[in-house]
């Protein structure tokens, strides 16, 4: 096993917005990083918070003269990332954000499967763990096939090749043969990324033994926000890349589209066709309906047995807001490339983060 001392340096690169509650905590969390032996910088690409974050980073870093601030005035991730990465000085790139509590070895255990695989990127499963019932159950429908449509970035045990990697780590010479992340991007920019290293034959790699946990929104709303930008912002990657990155990011479009067409359908014929004749012509509609509700329902029964039984009332409800937001997300974004819509001139919920 090649050791993390034999790489010269590691730059760790944060974008953040108005992260008030979490930014002292973040510092916190990566002065407890275990980092012997190991060159290490921090740089903060702050999108000119307005909630005094920048006041909370400078009094928690204090003297800390591994840690760096650099401004991101365009106030996005893809933005912020690129900021941090043209100021960074290491040969290994690690990204964290300021929602994800590390294991003490995170850092080096990047390192660790960097040097074992010679993959170009990196990362550890994207395990959810929330604060409070809705919390909860939100992070109990991430973890969950039905909640991510079997993605393997959700399940904490796989190991192996992914399309997508949480977070990430990447040996610095990635971003000169590739490129940084496309400024355009308000979400996604990850994905996309991934998408220019896996065209060109380049390996991402997932393990185990990297481990972090992400804290999920906390309210039903934001949770419908999130997903229906992550939706949107899909469809701006695969126009992109002229490609569908994996059929579980269309189904829950396709499912909407399947309501709408017959709801049309039915409303058009309603006037001229006898009710007799309608009853029949619900049933397709119904028996998808009804089937979706009894996976629903089996589901949450299943994740509310393993994750506690006290959210097996809500679960169904947060099912159905990750699945209804990227749905809706993916067609807003479709619709509006059919209709020659520039992806970047958007509307404001569009392109304002949740968070």
């Amino acid at each position: 096993m090649k050791s993390p001392e034999t790489l010269s340096s590691v730059s760790i690169i944060v974008p953040c917005l108005n992260e008030r509650k979490f930014a002292g905590i973040f510092v916190r969390s990566l002065e407890n990083q275990d980092l012997a032996g190991v060159d290490w910088e921090v740089i903060i690409a702050d999108g000119m918070s307005t909630d005094g974050t920048r006041d909370v980073l400078i009094k928690a870093i204090g003297q800390n003269e591994h840690f760096h601030i650099v401004d991101n005035p365009e106030g996005i991730v893809s933005t912020g990332l690129n900021a941090a990465i043209q100021r960074a000085h290491g040969d290994v790139i690690v990204r964290m954000d300021m929602h994800t509590e590390y294991h003490p070895q995170y850092v080096k255990s990047c390192l660790h499967v960097l040097a074992n695989t010679h993959a170009s990127n990196v990362g550890g499963p994207w395990v959810a763990r929330g604060n409070g019932y809705i919390g909860s159950a939100i992070s109990a429908a991430f973890q969950s096939r039905l909640g991510c449509g079997g993605g393997r970035a959700h399940d904490p045990d796989y190991e192996g090749p992914v399309d997508t990697v949480y977070l990430g780590c990447w040996p610095k010479e990635v971003f000169a043969n590739f490129g940084g992340f496309d400024k355009d991007l308000v979400r996604n920019q990850d994905d996309e990324h991934n998408a220019r290293l896996e065209q060109a034959g380049c390996l991402i790699y997932q393990s185990p033994q990297i481990r972090s946990w992400y804290t999920p929104r906390s309210s039903i709303s934001n949770l419908f926000k999130q997903y229906f930008q992550y939706g949107y912002w899909k469809t701006v990657v695969m126009r992109k890349h002229q490609r569908i990155v994996s059929l579980r990011h269309i189904a829950p479009a396709g499912f909407i589209a399947w309501n709408l067409i017959w709801l049309m359908l039915l409303f058009l014929l309603a006037p001229a066709w006898p009710t007799s004749k309608l009853g029949p012509l619900m049933m397709p509609l119904l028996l998808v309906d009804a089937l979706y509700l009894f996976v629903l329902a089996v589901s949450s029964i299943v994740v509310a047995a393993r994750k506690g039984i006290r959210l097996v009332a809500i679960l169904p409800l947060i099912f159905a807001t990750y699945h209804l937001a990227y749905g809706i997300g993916v067609l807003t974004g479709i619709s509006r490339w059919a209709l020659g819509f520039n992806a970047q001139n958007n509307a404001r919920r569009f392109s304002t983060l949740t968070r």
